[in-house]
Formats: structure tokens, C-alpha cells, sequence
């Protein structure tokens, strides 16, 4: 095996094992259940698990800067950065809270659909022009969401699974802020040439002192720390679940770096679908047939804009 193919497959490697450990404790966190008889009770503190893992990947950022990640001095404005903060913690703020409502899978398929409102809010607010084939692959995935979410009278719930929308709401909110994002980062990359490494330093530090004026603010931090008081292992599952989340960014700059955004792509894309299914293997979430249909077109379309729909001024894109 060559040297590339070897710094390739541990990229790979990072990636995977970094992101299912993530979203295995993503789930566990958000929608476990915690004490006993009357005194059960969910995790209700999403801002402050975003400030958390905010701070973490602030200074993991930071850790990167000084030395595998030496970058040029940074002329980006900070409006640029507040606004994109803003969006970023919006964004992660309600794909957590969504899970209180829908399971992982129907979080990471709505979540696959992202490529949707980055090119509609690409057309409408930056003018921009995309190829046919790339309509269709964004086509095939709203089909395959649509298809996965599709409410009919056999569908299986659980009392703690969304009744109303509010979890699709929440996810489409999400993806919105994801789409906003990326529009915001197209123009400090335009305008500045801001590089992933003081975007992700700076994106952090605001996104820090937003979510600590909220859970300040709103009494959050108080109840989040109780919390930790009563269940201290869950300390331990917010730590690590940080980590993970940020040592995985490090692997995906890596593997866009070395490899280019194309092997990236494939490998995040492939990574989503096993973690839906690990989460049904292990949390017990299960999928009609229809939803598996859907997942799989959902995760098709990725796969062939991922390979054969991107322009050729293709954006570095560290993934959240």
C-alpha cells in the first residue's frame, strides 16, 4: 500500500471512528432517560451542550494554530464572524433539540439534505448557477426525505417521539442556519480568503460568548451544572463527545487538504448511512421499508453530487 493510500485510509479511519462515537453519545445524551421511577427526567440543556462543545473546539482550534495548522494572519471583518456564529449556534442548537422529539435517523436524513437550502439560498441571495445534473441529484434527495418522512397510520412511535412536527420544524430550522452559514462563509472566503483554521477558531469564540449570554442569562447554566450534579457520569459523555467532534474536524481539514474535498465527500457521506444504521442496530429505532427506500435515495443523491455534481471552484467545508 503507497504512503498516500495509507494517510488516506487512517483519514478514513479518523473520520469514521471519531463520528460514530459522536453521534453514538449525541443520541444517548439527547434522548436518554436519567434517574429512576418519578424522579426520571431527560436532558433539556442544548445550549449549554452546544457552549461546551463550543469551548472544546475553540481550543482544539486553537491547539491546531500553533502547530500543525501555522496559517497567515487573518483580515476577515468580525461582523462576518458574529453573523456566521450566530448561524452556527442556531443551527447545532436546534439539531439537538430536534432528537427530544424525532430518533437519530430521521435527524441525520433531515440532516442529509443540507446540499437543498445551500443551493436554493445560493440562487436567490448569491446569484449563483449550478449544472443541471446537480438539480436532479438535489432533487433526488428532497424525494428520498420527503419519502422518510412521510407520517402514516404505521408508522411505530414512542410516547417520547415527535407528535406534532415540532422535530421536523426544528431540523428544518436547522438546515436553513446551515444553508445561511455557508452562504456567509462563500463571501469572508470571497472577500478575505478566510482559511478553515481561524474560521474555526473565531466561528467558536463568538458562538461561545452567544451561548454563554443565553445560558447565563436564562438560568441554564445553573440547572445544566445541578444536572452534572445529579448524573455526574454524563460529565464524562459531554467531554468526550467534544472531543470526538473536534478531533473529527481535524481528520475532514486532513483529508480535504491532502485528498481534496471529493474523497472527503464520499467518505462523510458513507459514514452518515452507517451511523443511521448503527443507531438502529443499537438504540432500537426501527425503520419501515419505506424509510429504508428513502434513506437510500437520500444517501444515492449525496453520493452522486458528492462525485459528479460539484463546480469546479469546489469550497473547503469542515463538517459540523
Amino acid at each position: 500500500m503507497s504512503n498516500n493510500s495509507s494517510r488516506l485510509l487512517i483519514c478514513a479511519a479518523g473520520i469514521f471512528i471519531c463520528y460514530f462515537y459522536f453521534a453514538m453519545l449525541q443520541e444517548k445524551i439527547t434522548r436518554g432517560v436519567y434517574g429512576e421511577n418519578e424522579n426520571r427526567e431527560k436532558f433539556t440543556y442544548m445550549f449549554a451542550l452546544v457552549f461546551f462543545q463550543c469551548v472544546v473546539n475553540y481550543l482544539f482550534a486553537k491547539l491546531l494554530l500553533l502547530t500543525v495548522m501555522k496559517e497567515n494572519d487573518d483580515s476577515t471583518r468580525t461582523v462576518y464572524y458574529a453573523t456566521s456564529a450566530l448561524t452556527y449556534l442556531l443551527g447545532m442548537v436546534s439539531s439537538n433539540m430536534a432528537l427530544q422529539f424525532v430518533n437519530y435517523p430521521t435527524q441525520v436524513v433531515g440532516k442529509a439534505g443540507k446540499p437543498i437550502p445551500v443551493m436554493l439560498l445560493g440562487v436567490l441571495l448569491g446569484k449563483k448557477s449550478y449544472p443541471m445534473k446537480k438539480y436532479f441529484f438535489v432533487t433526488m434527495i428532497v424525494l428520498g426525505v420527503i419519502l422518510f418522512m412521510y407520517k402514516d397510520d404505521k408508522m411505530p412511535t414512542k410516547q417520547s417521539d415527535n407528535q406534532t412536527g415540532l422535530g421536523e420544524l426544528l431540523i428544518l430550522l436547522s438546515l436553513t442556519m446551515d444553508g445561511l452559514l455557508s452562504a456567509v462563509q462563500e463571501r469572508m472566503r470571497a472577500e478575505h480568503k478566510t482559511t478553515s483554521g481561524h474560521m474555526m477558531l473565531n466561528l467558536n469564540f463568538w458562538a461561545i460568548i452567544f451561548s454563554g449570554v443565553v445560558i447565563t442569562m436564562s438560568g441554564e447554566l445553573l440547572g445544566f451544572l445541578m444536572f452534572l450534579q445529579r448524573y455526574p457520569s454524563t460529565l464524562w459523555h459531554i467531554i468526550t463527545f467534544s472531543m470526538a467532534g473536534a478531533l473529527g474536524q481535524f481528520f475532514i481539514f486532513r483529508t480535504v487538504s491532502e485528498f481534496g474535498p471529493l474523497p472527503c465527500s464520499i467518505i462523510t457521506t458513507t459514514r452518515k448511512f452507517f451511523t443511521v444504521l448503527a443507531s438502529v442496530i443499537l438504540f432500537g429505532n426501527s425503520l419501515l421499508a419505506r424509510q429504508w427506500l428513502g434513506t437510500t435515495i437520500v444517501f444515492s443523491g449525496l453520493f452522486l453530487d458528492a462525485v459528479y455534481g460539484k463546480t469546479k471552484n469546489i469550497k473547503k467545508e469542515i463538517e459540523k
